[in-house]
């Protein structure tokens, strides 16, 4: 996305909370949206997520563990996140974050339904952490 649209909201606040691992934007219309960090990584606005056209979308496993590690300004109409999985090359215009906040409930239902229909959940895929080994040993034997 580019530039945000004449008139619509953008942002009075932008509040990372690493622990919760969501992202808090407050809009100058009064809306306010908390975004998990997982939620931006895997609808990502960036060509690596998306394609370059429909139909194109790669479905992003594995993101529930991942963190928002910076946030950058992008002139007065965006920010590009850097992730803890080294993604950093969406840029998230005001109007596409207000929309991710907007339709939150779909598409996490959306999503949750590819997962399933590509045989996962949230915690597992092509990126999932490694598990740990059981026993609190360190794995070697």
């Amino acid at each position: 996305m580019t530039e945000s649209k004449k008139g619509a909201p953008t942002p009075t606040a932008i509040t990372i909370r690493t622990q919760s691992r969501v992202l808090d934007i407050a809009f100058d219309d009064g809306l306010a949206f908390s975004l998990p960090f997982e939620l931006l990584r895997v609808y990502s606005p960036s060509a690596e997520v998306r394609g370059h056209g429909a139909g194109q979308e790669i479905l992003q496993t594995g993101k529930r563990e991942v963190l928002l590690t910076a946030l950058e300004p992008v002139g007065n109409y965006a920010v590009q996140p850097r992730f803890s999985d080294g993604h950093d090359s969406g840029i998230y215009s005001w109007d596409y974050l207000y929309w991710l906040g907007s339709n939150q409930k779909r598409l996490w239902d959306e999503y949750g339904q590819r997962l399933e229909a590509a045989g996962h959940s949230r915690e597992s895929g092509r990126d999932a952490p490694m598990s740990k080994p059981k026993g609190g040993g360190h794995g070697c034997a």
